[in-house]
């Protein structure tokens, strides 16, 4: 079981590129100018997770008035809108001898709740095909194949209204 979420500090800007280098494949993992940048623009919806004083996870996006996400804001912090209607998902990384403990769960549904308090209209994310299931125990719904093409992937965008 983890300690604690709270909110990213930019401390933790080399925890996260290690965990994200760990989680991710090199051409999908943001790059270290990418994940401090979210941290400058948008730490308001970055948690972390914490473990004995480790970071063991943690979950980002920023927010949006549209309704899927696009390449250009995995790279261009600049796209948030502070008071936009939909909170996106970047990333939900867990270490990896830390994941099936509940801790990506706990993670989603603090960022959802954030959302809510905030007055979102929904969350948004892509996610690989075999995670669909995992986003929709979350009250997720799949839209289908995502125009996102981040690491040479194929996609599926993920809706969430709230």
């Amino acid at each position: 079981m983890m300690d604690k979420i709270r909110q990213v500090r930019k401390e933790d800007l080399y925890a996260i590129i290690e965990i994200e280098a760990i989680c991710f494949p090199a051409a999908e993992a943001a790059d270290k100018k990418s994940i401090a940048s979210r941290i400058d623009t948008f730490p308001e919806s970055f948690f972390v997770a914490e473990k004995d004083d480790r970071i063991v996870g943690f979950i980002n996006g920023a927010v949006t008035n549209e309704r899927t996400i696009r390449d250009e804001m995995f790279e261009d912090a600049g796209l948030h809108i502070n008071d936009g209607a939909y909170q996106s998902i970047f990333g939900l990384d867990v270490i990896p001898e830390y994941q099936h403990q509940g801790i990506a769960g706990r993670l989603m549904r603090h960022l959802i709740n954030d959302a809510m308090i905030k007055g979102r209209k929904g969350l948004i994310l892509t996610c690989k095909e075999h995670l669909i299931g995992f986003y929709e125990q979350f009250g997720f719904s799949s839209l289908g194949l995502s125009e996102s093409v981040h690491g040479g992937a194929v996609w599926y965008d993920m809706i969430l209204f709230i």
